[in-house]
C-alpha cells in the first residue's frame, strides 16, 4: 500500500463524501477505514434472530431497546456499525443524537463474525479494544461457523473473555435480568 495512504487518518466527515453504494459498509476505528461488503444471508438471519430474541425480552421487561445495525459515533475517528446492540432506556436518553445515531457506548454490543482473517481481526481486536475503552459493559462475538458465542464482560475497565458458549449451552447476562436463551436458537435459521 502507498505509504501516504497508510498515514491517512479517516474521520466521520470523510464518510460523508465516500460513494454510497448498496452492499458496502464503511467503519472507522482509530482513524483506520474499514470497507466491507454486505454480509452473507445467513449472517443477516442470525442477526435478526438475536435481535428478535433480545427485543422480545426488552418488550416484556420494558428495560431498554434492542437496535439492529445502529451507527455508533464515538468520536471523529471512531464510527462503527455493530450488528446488534442493547441499550437501557436511561442510557439511550443520554447517548442518542437528534439524527438517531448513538454517540456513546450501549451496555451490550453483539457482532456476528464474517469469514476471513481481516474480519476476525477487526471484531476480535480492533472493535474489542474500541468497545473496551468507550465503556461497553458486555460484548458478544457470535461465530456462525463454529456455532459458538464468546462473552466478554467489563472487568477493571477492560472487556475480558469470561465464557465461550457452545451450541447446547444457555446464554444469560447480568445486564439482562431473567434473559435465558439456548445458543442453538441463535443458529436456528
Amino acid at each position: 500500500m502507498n505509504q501516504a495512504l497508510e498515514s491517512v487518518r479517516w474521520t466521520v466527515h470523510d464518510l460523508e463524501v465516500l460513494p454510497q453504494s448498496e452492499g458496502v459498509r464503511y467503519e472507522i476505528i482509530d482513524g483506520e477505514l474499514f470497507v466491507t461488503r454486505s454480509p452473507h444471508r445467513k449472517h443477516q438471519q442470525i442477526c435478526v434472530k438475536i435481535a428478535s430474541l433480545l427485543n422480545a425480552w426488552s418488550e416484556a421487561t420494558g428495560l431498554g431497546e434492542t437496535i439492529f445495525a445502529p451507527g455508533i459515533i464515538f468520536s471523529d475517528a471512531d464510527n462503527v456499525c455493530p450488528d446488534v446492540v442493547w441499550v437501557s432506556k436511561e442510557r439511550l436518553a443520554l447517548i442518542e443524537d437528534e439524527a438517531g445515531h448513538l454517540t456513546g457506548a450501549p451496555e451490550l454490543v453483539i457482532e456476528v463474525l464474517s469469514p476471513g482473517k481481516d474480519n476476525e481481526r477487526r471484531d476480535k481486536e480492533a472493535k474489542l479494544k474500541l468497545y473496551s475503552v468507550t465503556g461497553v459493559l458486555e460484548y458478544w462475538i457470535v461465530d456462525r461457523f463454529k456455532q459458538q458465542v464468546e462473552i466478554y464482560r467489563r472487568d477493571r475497565a477492560i472487556l475480558t473473555l469470561i465464557f465461550t458458549l457452545y451450541h447446547d449451552d444457555e446464554i444469560t447476562s447480568t445486564l439482562l435480568p431473567d434473559f435465558r436463551c439456548s445458543v442453538a436458537r441463535f443458529f436456528a435459521v
